[in-house]
């Protein structure tokens, strides 16, 4: 039998939130789930949540917002609430975001959420394509506007890690793999895109420990943009 003393940290603050949103959406509240890296072991970052209802109305939004200074005080991102036929009909459109939450997500109350759900792989390679070649746009005009500054270097590889290991990951994703640990399957998306793990191994204590671990801040800068264009590469020939 689990008692309140075993259930996780966050799932305490979970459901808390749940208790919130029942009192906003009543019956109406069909499925909470937590997903994100505070529920993978990163303890820093907010708890995110996604609550499926079955209307949604600005009086709705008002009451809400009532508690969200609450939820920040405690850590707790503001939910993403929609209702569940916005949820299914938008699967297309966020196919990336709804992903990740797909992946890593714990049901926290009512049904599972995602039972039956699909996402088209033409749309998330379609997807992947957008947002890898967004990043590649972005590391290069970063690393001009550096003017070249080692400094300026590091931050602009530190602050985009996050971002290269989940493209990583919805790569994975796109090859098939149902792999929901996070480091997992950020190594199973190098693999299918042939990405050295030397590379991936340092991107990942980057977006954990925000720090480049080394007397040469720009060192990481060519191999990373060259693992992106890997990566540019792979999803273009990709067929699905």
């Amino acid at each position: 039998m689990t008692t309140r003393a075993d259930l996780p940290a966050w799932q305490s603050a979970a459901n808390g939130l749940v208790n919130d949103l029942r009192g906003v959406f009543g019956d109406r509240l069909r499925s909470v789930v937590a997903y994100g890296p505070h529920i993978e072991g990163h303890a820093a970052a907010p708890l995110m949540c996604l609550a499926l209802v079955s209307s949604l109305g600005v009086p709705d939004l008002e009451s809400c917002a009532r508690h969200a200074a609450r939820w920040h005080r405690n850590r707790i991102a503001t939910p993403l609430v929609m209702s569940d036929t916005e949820f299914r009909t938008s699967l297309d459109a966020f196919p990336l975001e709804y992903g990740e939450i797909i992946r890593s997500h714990q049901r926290v109350h009512g049904s599972d959420p995602f039972d039956g759900v699909a996402i088209a792989q033409a749309d998330l390679r379609r997807a992947c394509e957008t947002q890898i070649k967004s990043h590649l746009v972005h590391l290069r005009e970063g690393f001009i506007e550096s003017g070249g500054n080692p400094s300026a270097i590091a931050s602009l590889v530190a602050d985009s890690a996050a971002g290269f290991t989940a493209l990583l990951r919805h790569v994975a994703w796109l090859s098939g793999a149902t792999i929901k640990n996070r480091l997992e399957a950020t190594r199973e998306g190098a693999r299918a895109a042939g990405i050295s793990n030397g590379v991936v191994a340092e991107l990942l204590t980057l977006e954990q420990q925000q720090a480049m671990r080394t007397s040469d801040p720009a060192r990481l800068f060519p191999e990373y943009i060259a693992a992106v264009e890997q990566l540019a590469r792979t999803v273009d020939a990709w067929r699905v």
